[in-house]
């Protein structure tokens, strides 16, 4: 096991998102997801591994985007996950997919963010959504020209536990609603003061939902996905916050209970499974074959 060697997965949307790091370089896939996932994971995650020159066995852990999302996704990068580590005795680290929303819109952020309300289309005229706030670390001026493609430079604290709401039920944390960038006496937003932070609404959910959300969303609103890459730069904090379990405790979060799910649902899952489970054993045989000719 290697520090800063790790492979990430993210399919918590109709996108296919995969990343692997060795030390300061990072090699990605983005593909179409959904239905397809299950096809093209096992393969795809194989090929960034010889691309980057590692063998599962390298790795420091297997991490995942664990929820909330889409039911099937978060199911197919779980077992994925599961899979691979259990081949390989590795840890599993799972990581709120909202929490690499956050962090997607705070890294492609022009301007320095500290706070981040995370929305993703639920579906059923409903929205996942999750506050974070982000504290630059004190090497930001040091090191911000570095080129370590993992390194956060600071540290994210959750300020408000991933949720179901409706669009016009959503709502800022309590205590940040006190700021006068997010409210005035009519009512109204003004732009938020050039000293003070910067609040930002990131997701996918906002053209889905355009005129329903509350007026003190109308700050900026960024689009943005959880990815594999955002992943990957919170692996190393969540790892020192020993967030790692073994491969079986690893489980996706849920935020609403599914409804039943009907025949063709279920046949369908199981073919995927079978799917993976020999594509999983193919891989894991292709990696112990290859790792005593790998130099990490």
């Amino acid at each position: 096991m290697h520090n800063n060697q790790w492979l990430a997965l993210e399919t918590s949307t109709d996108t296919l998102s995969l990343a692997v790091s060795r030390g300061t370089q990072t090699w990605t896939h983005t593909s179409a997801g959904g239905a397809l996932t299950s096809t093209h994971m096992i393969p795809q995650t194989l090929g960034l591994l010889k691309e980057a020159g590692l063998a599962l066995t390298d790795l420091q852990a297997v991490v995942f985007g664990r929820g909330p999302g889409a039911f099937t996704g978060l199911r197919t990068a779980c077992s994925v996950a599961q899979g691979l580590a259990f081949g390989a005795d590795l840890p599993v680290l799972p990581i709120d997919t909202l929490l690499a929303v956050a962090e997607e819109a705070r890294a492609a952020s022009v301007t320095p963010v500290t706070r981040v309300l995370a929305v993703m289309d639920a579906r059923m005229e409903q929205v996942y959504a999750a506050a974070y706030e982000f504290t630059p670390s004190g090497l930001d001026a040091a090191v911000s020209g570095a080129d370590d493609a993992i390194c956060t430079l600071g540290t994210w604290r959750c300020v408000q536990a991933p949720e179901l709401y409706s669009p016009e039920a959503l709502h800022w944390p309590t205590d940040w609603t006190n700021d006068a960038v997010l409210e005035s006496a009519e009512g109204s937003v003004p732009d938020a003061p050039s000293a003070g932070p910067v609040f930002i609404a990131a997701g996918n959910a906002w053209p889905v939902y355009a005129g329903r959300w509350p007026a003190a969303l109308t700050v900026p609103q960024v689009m943005a996905l959880p990815t594999a890459a955002a992943l990957l730069r919170l692996a190393p904090a969540a790892w020192a916050a020993g967030a790692a379990v073994p491969p079986e405790e690893a489980l996706p979060l849920y935020i609403r209970d599914k409804v039943a799910q009907t025949t063709d649902e279920r046949m369908h899952i199981k073919a995927q499974q079978a799917e993976q489970a020999a594509q999983l054993a193919h891989l894991n045989e292709a990696s112990k074959a290859a790792s005593p000719t790998i130099t990490p």
